[in-house]
């Protein structure tokens, strides 16, 4: 029988030298792999209580959608700024070389709902610091994040270290 990492692609030497890419549209080129990482990433949520997922843009909207569906729970858009319609809170962090800011509608989330935060990749882990800063200026708790993959090189647990995290592939490196 398969696992998920049977279907993530490793392209050595991209975007650069020495990186070994690790590209989870594989996952996506299969009904068998697609289903299977929603499958993972489900049991994960085992023994979890929650109201809400919420994927950040936008892999965690591919795997988040399927798993809200799943659980008949709401799903809440984590967006780049300016995509969305409605009243927002927004959160800026640092990127490598810059910033960024998300955002998501002021009512997504209610003051004590409980919050699963899910997107694709867990790498230096500040998207996902800056998503649960939004649940949380909306009076959320999060409850849980999950990664389909993680970088383990790149230190994001120790970002993240106040959450409980999980991912269902786990590489060692950048």
């Amino acid at each position: 029988m398969k696992k998920v990492e049977d279907y993530i692609i490793t392209i050595p030497d991209f975007p650069e030298k020495g990186v070994m890419f690790r590209d989870v549209t594989g996952v996506l080129d299969s009904g068998e792999g697609l289903q299977l990482s929603i499958d993972e990433l489900y049991k994960l949520l085992s023994g979890v209580e929650y109201d809400v997922i919420a994927g950040v843009e936008s892999r965690g909207f591919i795997f988040g959608m399927p798993l809200a569906y799943k659980a008949a729970k709401p799903f809440v858009p984590v967006r780049k700024k300016g995509k969305l319609p409605r009243e927002t809170v927004e959160e800026t962090y640092n990127l490598e070389y810059g910033t960024a800011t998300i955002e998501i509608h002021k009512d997504s989330i209610r003051p004590g709902q409980r919050v699963v935060l899910i997107d694709d990749l867990m790498a230096t882990g500040g998207t996902m610091e800056a998503a649960a800063h939004l649940i949380e200026r909306c009076g959320g708790v999060v409850v849980k994040m999950l990664f389909l993959l993680e970088l383990e090189g790149l230190n994001g647990r120790q970002k993240l270290s106040k959450y409980d995290v999980s991912s269902v592939v786990s590489y060692p490196g950048k």
